[in-house]
C-alpha cells in the first residue's frame, strides 16, 4: 500500500506518516495519487542502473509523489507551485528545511516548466542536489501523464533502454489515448536527464 510502505528507517516512517497527514488535510486524490506513486517507484527502480540513485532518493520520489498535487487545496491554476509552498511551509511535515526544498521542488516540477537557475528554489540548490532533483521529475512528470485521466487504466509498465533510446510500454486492455500523449509531452525532461530518446506506447495487458 502506498501509505504504509516497506522498508522504510523509522525516521522515513514518520516522515512519511506526516505526508499522509499533511495530504490528507489537503484533500488529496487518493487514487490518483497512490497510482503515481507507484508508476513513479517503478520508474526508479527499472532505470536504476542509468541513475544509480539508492534508498534515500528513493523516498525522496514516493514523498514528492504523494504530495505533488496537494496545491489542488489552495489554488486551481499554478497548483504545481502552490504545492511548493505547502511542502516548503507546513508544520504538519516532519521534514529538514534542506529536505523540504528538495521534495517541494521535484513536486514543483511535474508539470508545466522544467528545472532552471531562474528559479530561486532550484538556484539555492547545490548543483549534486539539483541534478537529484532534475532526475526525480522526470520520472515523477511521466508517472504522472501515464495518469492523465486519473482513472488508473495503466496496470504495469515495461521498459527496455540502450545508449541511444528509452522505451516505455504501458500495459492496459486497449490503448490509453490521453495516457500516451500526455506521458510523451512530459516525457521532455527524462530525455534531457539521460540524453536518450524517450518512446512511450501501449503494450496489451
Amino acid at each position: 500500500m502506498a501509505d504504509n510502505p516497506a522498508g522504510l528507517t523509522l525516521e522515513q516512517r514518520e516522515i512519511w506518516e506526516s505526508g499522509v497527514k499533511l495530504a490528507e488535510a489537503c484533500e488529496y486524490e487518493m487514487g490518483h495519487t497512490y497510482q503515481v506513486i507507484r508508476l513513479s517507484m517503478r520508474l526508479f527502480d527499472e532505470l536504476q542502473s542509468l541513475h544509480g540513485l539508492g534508498s534515500t532518493e528513493r523516498f525522496w520520489l514516493r514523498l514528492a509523489a504523494l504530495l505533488h498535487d496537494i496545491g489542488w487545496y489552495e489554488v486551481t491554476h499554478g497548483h504545481h507551485k502552490s504545492s511548493l509552498q505547502i511542502i516548503l511551509n507546513s508544520p504538519i511535515l516532519l521534514l529538514h528545511p534542506d529536505e523540504r526544498l528538495l521534495v517541494g521542488s521535484i513536486a514543483r516540477y511535474h508539470r508545466r516548466k522544467l528545472p532552471d537557475l531562474s528559479h530561486d528554489h532550484y538556484a539555492a540548490l547545490d548543483p549534486p542536489t539539483q541534478a537529484v532533483v532534475s532526475t526525480l521529475a522526470a520520472f515523477l512528470r511521466v508517472a504522472d501523464g501515464l495518469d492523465d485521466s486519473h482513472m488508473s487504466v495503466v496496470k504495469d509498465i515495461q521498459l527496455i533502454y540502450n545508449d541511444i533510446s528509452i522505451q516505455i510500454y504501458y500495459l492496459s486492455s486497449q490503448v490509453a489515448y490521453d495516457e500516451e500523449s500526455a506521458a510523451n509531452n512530459k516525457s521532455d525532461l527524462l530525455k534531457q536527464v539521460f540524453e536518450r530518446n524517450v518512446i512511450i506506447q501501449w503494450k496489451k495487458s
